[in-house]
């Protein structure tokens, strides 16, 4: 007589790694977000190994890369040692009836998801690091909004979806996009809210312009002096 060996529980940080790994996967392009979000709502409900395993059984291993995708262009590690940061340190944001903010010096993890709730966020990329070549920012907003500012040469692409409310990109891309630019998708769903994407300077290239325009004044100033 034999007996089956019972199945394995899964733990919380079993569930967000497997979560962790269809993040990355979508932003590498592996999946797209209608099998994310099936096998996302699947990871989250598993009660066990068993049904943990086969949502991840067709993607490599973390750190991996096949012989197809092994182009230097393409890889990501190669981009994050570039860009002098590997490590994310932020995937992911929340606000109810608040607010929440990502500026400055930030790493953006491969997949980052922003939800609001009656509230309101900033997402700034215009300082920021980026842990792989292809980016995913999703954002979700009841009742409220999520700004996402870009400097003018990266290179951004607005997919999502509103339901009396919408995504809008403002402000013009100022020549080529950079060489040094991560790919940038950004998608989601906003009910009665908002997701804009606006396009700013950085603040060292508003500096140069007020420097530059300063400069300009001055030598006016000489030469009509000269003039006189």
């Amino acid at each position: 007589m034999t007996s089956e060996r019972p199945e394995i529980r899964a733990s919380d940080a079993e569930r967000e790694r497997v979560a962790e790994r269809l993040r990355e996967a979508v932003a590498e392009g592996r999946l797209d977000m209608e099998e994310f979000d099936e096998r996302l709502e699947a990871a989250l409900k598993a009660r066990t190994h068993g049904e943990l395993a086969p949502l991840v059984r067709d993607l490599p291993a973390p750190g991996t890369t096949t012989d197809v995708a092994r182009a230097p262009e393409t890889d990501g590690s190669d981009y994050a040692a570039r860009t002098g940061r590997s490590q994310a340190t932020s995937r992911g944001a929340f606000a109810f009836w608040g607010g929440f903010g990502r500026k400055g010096t930030w790493t953006v993890g491969r997949a980052f998801t922003a939800v609001v709730l009656q509230a309101g966020g900033e997402i700034d990329l215009r300082e920021a690091r980026f842990e792989d070549r292809d980016v995913v920012i999703r954002c979700f907003t009841v009742m409220g909004g999520v700004q996402v500012v870009v400097p003018p040469d990266m290179d951004v692409e607005v997919r999502g979806f509103g339901l009396m409310g919408g995504f809008a990109e403002t402000g013009e891309a100022e020549g080529p996009v950079s060489p040094a630019s991560p790919r940038v998708i950004v998608t989601g769903f906003a009910l009665m809210g908002g997701v804009g994407v606006e396009r700013k300077l950085r603040g060292a290239d508003k500096r140069r312009l007020k420097e530059e325009r300063k400069r300009a004044r001055l030598e006016k100033k000489a030469h009509r002096e000269e003039l006189d």
